[in-house]
């Protein structure tokens, strides 16, 4: 049985995002992982590592459900990679603070394909809202939830 490891889809993910995640791993003393298609500069910590992927369409998201264990927490805001993270025994959390369930996510999947027919048919639907504080205190406090819940397991 392994403890739970944090994979980040890096490239989309916020700095202040990164930073929460920072804190945790060393906190947590959690593995941490970002998966990136440029390179980053992260805190010299032992618990923080990065993987360089190369460039090109969901090659990140690819490298991660790949390596992913059950249990492990990836967070995302690719509902596609959320959904293999789910069916594979995961915790899939949204840099915004949404953790995903099995129920959620086929509503997500359903909205992303119907914006997609939109953007597809010229309609401009604009990208998402700027990250909130809110937004910020809901993500660290999902991540505190869970890293509390693996400690306990």
């Amino acid at each position: 049985m392994h403890g739970m490891n944090i994979w980040v889809d890096a490239d989309a993910c916020p700095a202040v995002v990164k930073e929460i995640l920072y804190r945790a791993a060393e906190r947590a003393r959690t593995p941490l992982t970002l998966v990136s298609n440029q390179p980053l500069r992260t805190p010299p910590s032992p618990f923080v590592r990065t993987l360089q992927v190369p460039r090109g369409f969901d090659v990140a998201d690819h490298e991660i459900a790949r390596r992913m264990e059950p249990g492990d927490l990836v967070v995302t805001a690719d509902i596609p990679l959320a959904a293999q993270v789910i069916e594979r025994g995961g915790h899939a959390l949204d840099p915004r603070g949404e953790l995903y369930s099995s129920e959620t996510i086929r509503e997500r999947l359903t909205m992303r394909d119907f914006m997609d027919e939109l953007r597809a048919s010229g309609v401009q639907t604009g990208g998402p809202p700027p990250l909130t504080h809110g937004d910020r205190q809901r993500f660290a406090g999902q991540l505190d939830r869970l890293l509390a819940r693996v400690g306990r397991e």
